[in-house]
């Protein structure tokens, strides 16, 4: 299974408000993205004539478990190169390029029952996520999602239909700006401390999650059932050929390979793992086509579970302390210090 550039065709452009658009997409190799988990990422290429290219990180606002195509949803930001050039540029038939789907804001069974927090765009992957505990679990689900206004909520009608549908399972509390002023502390307090025994997933504008991840903080609820979904505008470009590299370090005498058994697409290879090499480089050096995007630490696109050994990473923006209690390990930033590795790449 290949993990460079796709082709994705624009079968449909849903204008979802003013300034956000769902970009429906039919990818030539469906079979790449059949296995995806809802809550996660795709990369996609903008044109662009910058340096280093021009690649954004889109949430699937689409389920893997409805019948459903593939879709992310894009909200126009305010000098925002990316989200502006596919919201005027991008029509029916337009052909894409992205990497595959990414990212490690999932739930582990959508049997549990769910908080969702949500702030503007957050809810596209946020999305994902209920339809799928809806659809393919026996999980409740309770979204608390905040708005400027009633004209801003992304995916509304879609949202009221589905509380119909499921008037026992699922529970949507809106924010709005223009009726309730901006979300505060003892207002999220109010609305969220019913469910303090729930997994969480919050999503939104960075005070929009610093003010959720502090208040269901101090409110109670436990640490390791807080997920929180960042993205840092990648300024690399994922889709360029990019050697493997081997990094500089004072000591010449940096010791023998560490030998890693890997996983991937339901095949288990050993390689070596030499100490100066990031991980993603010694697997993608030894010819495995292991996942990526950001290549910075910034995305979580190449997030893989150590299963036994003990790793450093020299970079690390979105994988917390409990990601990082549970094995989670970030390829492209990851360097050995036990001399023998079993890793993961399976859900």
């Amino acid at each position: 299974m290949s993990s460079g550039p796709q082709r994705v065709r624009v079968v449909e452009v849903v204008r979802e408000t003013a300034d956000a658009h769902s970009l429906v997409l039919e990818p030539e190799t469906p079979e790449l993205f059949a296995s995806y988990r809802p809550g996660q990422f795709l990369t996609v290429r903008v044109p662009s004539d910058r340096d280093g290219g021009a690649a954004r990180c889109y949430s699937l606002s689409s389920s893997p478990h409805c019948e459903e195509r593939l879709k992310v949803t894009v909200k126009r930001t305010v000098g925002g190169y990316g989200s502006n050039w596919l919201c005027d540029n991008v029509v029916q038939g337009t052909t894409l390029e992205v990497l595959r789907p990414s990212g490690t804001f999932t739930p582990r069974s959508l049997d549990d029952d769910v908080l969702l927090l949500a702030g503007g765009s957050g809810i596209t992957p946020v999305m994902s996520i209920l339809k799928s505990v809806l659809t393919a679990g026996t999980g409740a689900v309770t979204l608390v999602y905040a708005n400027r206004d009633e004209s801003s909520v992304i995916f509304r009608d879609e949202l009221l239909l589905l509380t119909k549908e499921h008037p026992e399972r699922l529970v949507v509390l809106h924010w709005l700006e223009s009726v309730q002023g901006i979300p505060t502390a003892a207002g999220l307090r109010a609305l969220t401390t019913p469910y303090v025994d729930r997994q969480v997933f919050i999503c939104g504008p960075a005070p929009f999650m610093d003010l959720s991840q502090a208040t269901l903080t101090a409110a109670g609820f436990p640490g390791e059932g807080l997920h929180i979904e960042r993205f840092t505008s990648l300024t690399n470009d994922p889709f360029a050929d990019v050697a493997v590299v081997q990094l500089e370090v004072e000591d010449d005498d940096a010791g023998p390979p560490a030998e890693v058994e890997v996983e991937l697409d339901g095949e288990v290879s050993t390689v070596a793992w030499p100490r100066r090499t990031r991980l993603l480089d010694a697997l993608r050096a030894a010819g495995l086509d292991a996942p990526f995007s950001c290549r910075e630490g910034n995305c979580s696109a190449c997030a893989c579970v150590a299963l036994e050994g003990e790793a450093t990473m020299e970079h690390n923006e979105v994988l917390d302390a409990h990601d990082l209690a549970d094995g989670l390990l970030l390829a492209c930033q990851a360097l050995p210090v036990s001399e023998r590795f079993r890793i993961t790449y399976q859900a």
